[in-house]
């Protein structure tokens, strides 16, 4: 378990002087605070305060939600018809989560867990709002390009420097990349989210400079990260915004992932050549055998049946929020601490049937809300995308756990329900329509 360092005043000054900037922005300018929020996501600085952790991310949402409460934000925007299945669906994801501490053994974890789930929710609220009131898509724009970019050459870089994960072929570890986010499967849950949206904007809007290269690079990323369910996911979510956008600009776009998906293979080639003198890295992507050696997280068989073991244990309301990982014991898997590899066995063993239904509403909302709109705004045509592919990655991998993923989710679908809610019939606010390049 990593432990992170205390408060200093160092850091206290970078989370005091982060507070103000975003709070400048929400009183200000909110959409570049929703900017703001998009590009510091995967970057969390964390530090140990009593009993939880403060982070940038958790830092800049609080200064925005001041600065909104600042400039007297009307809330309507949350209850039109284009806001209100995932607005609904996220307060009942807290609400559930909430339900399940009831039946916790392990309390602590349960509250973790349920003010995660409700800081989801003031994610969503925020953004929607910010952008209803100041929409800003040159810097939304630029944010999804830049922090894309800059994630993908971190995590390329460990290559060079070391990746905190491997995979062993041969005897021999292969780096699996992951960057700042939390791993690789991690980090490909991260692309997922996000090179729908870039590929949107460079579909659907003057091309820019930056999105092209983001989307290269961050397909050549997306291989190196050798996460199965995330390379068919999200390569399977760049296709289908490549099919729903109408644009012209479809073939570059397509060319753009083709060519990355390429280059991706050809550096994992090289890499087995290099380091275990061998081209077969590549059968990972078409074999289903579970990992020989697994060590503290399991495997998927072993992870799913105990899901389902310890959920019959208390079916109607689960085990808990954020026990699975400290329940494993009782199902023989004594050196293992994880979570269930699902969102939807997630949900089911530590929140019940309540919790469960909530996140099948969230997960068909994210992708029905989109259908029904127009798909001439990326940001709709990104959002319906990327929920798709992570609806299909989230069955055998659980995402929205990790905050770096969750919540730039959270602020996709934000973005795609704004734009939604400027076009519907007798809307009671006169926002100007969002910017382009």
């Amino acid at each position: 378990m990593h432990v992170f360092p205390a408060l200093d005043d160092f850091s206290i000054a970078v989370y005091v002087a982060l507070f103000f900037l975003m709070f400048f922005l929400g009183a200000r300018r909110p959409g570049r605070g929703v900017a703001g929020l998009i590009a510091i996501d995967p970057f969390s600085y964390d530090h140990i305060v009593a009993a939880t952790t403060i982070t940038l991310p958790k830092t800049a949402l609080i200064g925005m939600l001041f600065g909104l409460l600042l400039r007297r934000e009307r809330l309507y925007p949350l209850f039109e018809r284009a806001a209100r299945p995932l607005f609904f669906g996220a307060l009942a994801i807290a609400l559930a989560t909430a339900l399940s501490v009831l039946q916790a053994e392990h309390i602590a974890a349960a509250l973790r867990e349920t003010l995660k789930a409700f800081e989801y929710l003031a994610v969503f609220a925020a953004v929607v709002l910010a952008v209803r009131d100041d929409p800003d898509e040159r810097s939304v724009r630029i944010a999804f390009a830049g922090a894309a970019t800059l994630v993908s050459i971190l995590a390329c870089a460990q290559l060079f420097t070391g990746a905190t994960s491997v995979l062993l072929y041969e005897h021999h570890p292969i780096p699996r990349v992951a960057g700042p986010i939390e791993g690789p499967n991690q980090l490909s849950g991260y692309l997922d989210v996000m090179l729908p949206v870039i590929a949107a904007f460079a579909m659907l809007r003057t091309p820019s400079r930056m999105e092209l290269p983001a989307l290269g690079i961050g397909v050549v990323t997306l291989l190196l990260t050798l996460s199965r369910a995330g390379v068919v996911a999200t390569l399977g979510a760049l296709v289908l915004a490549i099919l729903i956008a109408p644009s012209s600009r479809k073939r570059a776009t397509a060319l753009v992932v083709a060519a990355g998906t390429s280059a991706g293979l050809g550096v994992l080639c090289l890499t087995g050549l290099v380091i275990a003198h061998d081209f077969g890295i590549l059968w990972r992507f078409s074999s289903m055998v579970e990992s020989e050696v697994p060590g503290s997280v399991g495997t998927r068989s072993e992870l799913w049946r105990a899901a389902i073991a310890l959920w019959r244990t208390h079916p109607w309301l689960g085990i808990g929020a954020g026990n699975f990982e400290l329940e494993l014991s009782k199902e023989g898997l004594k050196n293992v601490k994880t979570h269930a590899n699902s969102l939807y066995l997630q949900s089911l063993v530590e929140g019940g049937l309540p919790l469960l239904a909530a996140q099948l509403h969230v997960v068909a909302a994210s992708v029905a809300t989109f259908a029904q709109a127009s798909l001439r705004e990326p940001l709709i045509v990104g959002a319906l995308a990327a929920s798709a592919g992570l609806a299909l990655h989230q069955v055998v991998d659980l995402l929205v756990f990790y905050p770096k993923v969750g919540s730039m989710w959270w602020i996709v679908l934000a973005l795609g329900v704004a734009v939604s809610g400027r076009e519907e019939p007798g809307r009671r606010t006169s926002s100007p329509t969002c910017r382009a390049e």
